[in-house]
């Protein structure tokens, strides 16, 4: 009884192209295989009987199949087929790191920032399983949020928004294999000014002290402004691989790999825990003066924004602490993370009631009244993100003069009136600091002397001031229409550094910063 059943249900089976059709029995057989648990082992080749399935399908006629359903099964399978073999020539398409992507925009400094000119993007992806039989405006309207559903479907119609670079209908509906092609004018998140300097350089690693706020490699609205690109573009390094990494706003030592042997081979030592790590930070109050050393386990609880919480189904991890100074409102600590969990020293340090100075993150209250202390949250993990992503919106740098959220919608300054206005202020240039005095001026131009990049590799980067000329503006651009207030430099630093990494048969070490001074105070910020 149980097979007649699944036979019967199986011959009124929906394809995948959306017509429901009755399936012969040796469709039904393979479909009902799939359906079977999980959990059983598939069997090999040689250990499959097909006497017993030729026999069942005996039993049961073959329903005759029309011409026309031929016909139709016929095109959906050279479509399928044709989706397939195209899928190598498309992904030879997509941009990489090339000198032609390189060469799309440059940089130019304002105000103490490095920026990027906005420039032309095509954003691609292959369309995901649960896409497949949507509209493309609906997928696009549901996942990718920064814009209205009308953009997209200007885009649509403007052919800015393809199928396989093919203009398509609002209708459209998605297949497997499909690759999606968005070209929009793309506006980069400013970055510090202050110039990445050399650590160490030779024919296998190259050493950086990455200032805070550069990510390591493109994320999210970072591309041109990260440390892979701005060392291509402006030191001609490139191909360098990455190591390991450090969050955005941490600064101190990255590893790069110039060879892909190198590169492999720290990789292991850093997978197998033969390098050693040493991280300074500046904590909220007074830290004990004894070790303290935290094993709290850390789950991320959200990939997609970026943030993790001690919990027991979390993943083990271990960090060793270190009162350094205690300068009566907050701790100097030195800390050796035992493995490498996103964000562990910082949730550790949550846990422990001693957040990061001005982390952004997990030194704030949406993580409860004690700002997570203890792990003592008081929200699910949903509430926690849904609160974190409102939060982040209503902090977030891009913004406004005004608090009105019309202001968002503002028109930006015209390009001459924006020149105008940073060459007036203070009568300084766009590339100057604001509120420096002389000098704090001469101490700024004492350490851009150092040894740079530029000066090991000999290759200088170009001249950062802005040029009328390269400033592009789109009139169907959101971004081209938004007024943009500069980030405070609070926002660009958080007091946690890597100071020293140790392997076998080497060691790399930065400068302190001037925040871990055992005299340093806060009015010093």
């Amino acid at each position: 009884m149980l097979e007649t059943t699944c036979v019967k249900q199986l011959t009124d089976r929906q394809t995948q192209f959306g017509n429901t059709r009755k399936l012969d029995l040796s469709e039904c057989i393979f479909v009902f295989k799939g359906s079977q648990s999980d959990y059983e082992e598939p069997l090999s080749d040689e250990e499959v009987d097909l006497k017993p399935l030729r026999e069942a399908t005996i039993a049961v006629p073959t329903p005759k199949i029309s011409e026309k359903r031929k016909a139709e099964e016929a095109d959906a399978s050279k479509d399928l087929k044709k989706a397939k073999l195209e899928t190598k020539a498309l992904k030879a398409k997509r941009p990489g790191f090339t000198d032609e992507r390189y060469n799309e925009t440059s940089y130019y400094v304002e105000n103490g920032l490095r920026k990027v000119y906005p420039y032309y993007f095509t954003f691609t992806t292959f369309t995901k399983g649960r896409w497949v039989g949507e509209k493309i405006l609906e997928v696009f309207a549901r996942e990718f949020r920064a814009h209205p559903a009308e953009e997209y479907e200007r885009c649509i119609r403007a052919g800015t928004l393809t199928v396989n670079y093919q203009k398509v209908d609002v209708d459209y509906r998605l297949r497997h294999n499909d690759l999606l092609a968005n070209v929009v004018h793309r506006h980069e998140v400013p970055v510090t000014s202050e110039p990445i300097t050399v650590i160490h350089m030779d024919e296998d690693v190259v050493v950086v002290n990455k200032p805070a706020s550069i990510p390591v490699h493109p994320c999210g609205r970072y591309r041109h402004n990260t440390v892979v690109f701005i060392l291509a573009k402006e030191y001609n390094l490139k191909n360098l691989r990455t190591i390991h990494r450090l969050d955005r706003l941490t600064s101190g030592i990255l590893l790069f790999g110039r060879t892909p042997k190198k590169a492999r081979q720290m990789e292991h030592q850093i997978r197998n825990r033969q390098v050693h790590k040493q991280y300074v930070c500046r904590v909220e109050g007074e830290f004990p003066e004894e070790e303290v050393v935290c094993s709290e386990p850390i789950e991320v609880v959200s990939y997609k924004i970026g943030v993790c919480k001690v919990s027991e189904k979390g993943k083990d991890c271990v960090t060793r602490f270190k009162r350094l100074s205690y300068n009566g409102k907050s701790s100097v600590v030195l800390c050796k993370p035992q493995t490498g969990r996103m964000h562990q020293i910082r949730v550790h340090l949550q846990y422990l009631g001693y957040p990061v100075v001005n982390d952004p993150l997990y030194n704030h209250v949406v993580f409860g009244p004690e700002k997570g202390k203890g792990g003592n949250i008081g929200k699910t993990d949903q509430e926690l993100v849904r609160d974190l992503i409102s939060i982040h919106n209503a902090e977030n740098w891009l913004g406004m003069d005004g608090d009105s959220e019309m202001s968002l919608f503002k028109p930006k300054l015209d390009i001459e009136e924006r020149v105008s206005l940073s060459n007036d202020k203070d009568g300084s240039s766009p590339s100057s600091t604001p509120g420096l005095g002389e000098e704090e001026q001469q101490q700024q131009q004492e350490q851009s002397l150092k040894v740079t990049v530029g000066t090991q590799t000999g290759s200088e980067p170009p001249d950062s001031s802005f040029t009328n000329d390269k400033m592009t503006v789109d009139p169907h651009c959101y971004e081209c229409k938004v007024k943009y207030r500069d980030p405070k430099p609070s926002d660009l630093v958080m007091y946690l550094h890597a100071w020293r990494y140790c392997g076998p048969g080497w060691e790399y070490e930065t400068p302190l910063p001037a925040w871990a001074a055992s005299d340093w105070t806060e009015e010093d910020r």
